[in-house]
């Protein structure tokens, strides 16, 4: 991905700058040509020692539908393209709940919403992924910006392994 130009079925977007990497792919700020800003996710495929993928894409896709019929607040995937394994969703601007613990501000606010969605989680069979860094604070409201989940299991609850990384 040199080029600062990429396509998504057949739409151009301009990469504007890298927001993160994940077990997955990479999460690029970009726009389209009328300017409106989207992220950019580009599968990779580099080995992770604690995750096993099987068609990373096709996860994606059918977590993303997990989480919505789950009513887990999400940006909308706007695109999926097979063919180049990028995928284009709505950008929800605002800092991760990461940022926030990093500049000294408490998440506590949060909680009843972040735990408000790991309820939903569960009682779809679910669990999130709770690392604060997934998490976006636009204008009050807390997005989970990643559409991974898996099968409920207790260990990898909020209050058992997120909420540590959340109260810093």
């Amino acid at each position: 991905m040199e080029s600062k130009l990429c396509c998504v079925c057949g739409k151009s977007y301009q990469l504007l700058r890298l927001l993160g990497k994940g077990k997955g792919g990479y999460s690029w700020l970009a726009e389209d040509e009328t300017g409106e800003r989207v992220v950019l996710k580009q599968i990779h495929h580099e080995p992770c020692d604690y995750y096993s993928f099987g068609n990373k894409l096709e996860a994606e896709r059918h977590d993303y539908g997990r989480l919505l019929a789950a009513g887990v607040r999400v940006p909308r995937m706007r695109a999926i393209d097979p063919e180049t394994e990028r995928i284009v969703k709505d950008y929800v601007e605002g800092p991760t709940v990461r940022e926030l613990l990093e500049a000294g501000q408490s998440a506590e606010e949060y909680l009843p919403q972040v735990r408000e969605m790991a309820a939903q989680a569960r009682a779809a069979g679910l669990n999130i992924d709770y690392y604060p860094t997934n998490f976006v604070v636009q204008k009050g409201l807390l997005w989970y910006i990643d559409y991974e989940c898996n099968a409920y299991d207790e260990r990898w609850s909020f209050e058992t392994w997120g909420l540590p990384y959340w109260t810093k």
